[in-house]
């Protein structure tokens, strides 16, 4: 199993449009081929920003990597995107292989 997981930093107010934007979109993943399942999680409040985090499993490093060069993956990112402001930076992708499930 391997997990992918990207962290958001999204700006105090903009959090509905966020979380609006991932509910109504079409992520194409379970026409993919070794995706498992996925989240998104809401993290704490911090001063300026609410913490966010996509999560998803998958069968393997490479049936991830298969779905970032998919047809299918540029359709789900070339769909509407949050409001201007929404977020503090550029997503965080950290990527991990599982020990023990």
């Amino acid at each position: 199993m391997f997990l992918a997981m990207n962290r958001f930093r999204i700006a105090k107010g903009f959090e509905e449009g966020f979380e609006k934007v991932w509910r109504e979109r079409d992520s194409y993943l379970s026409e993919v081929p070794g995706f498992k399942t996925f989240a998104l999680l809401k993290g704490p409040e911090h001063e300026d920003h609410v913490l966010y985090a996509s999560h998803s499993i998958w069968e393997s490093r490479q049936a991830f990597e298969d779905w970032t060069q998919s047809e299918h993956f540029r359709k789900a990112h070339a769909q509407a995107s949050a409001p201007k402001g929404t977020y503090l930076g550029h997503p965080d992708l950290e990527t991990f292989d599982a020990v023990v499930m």
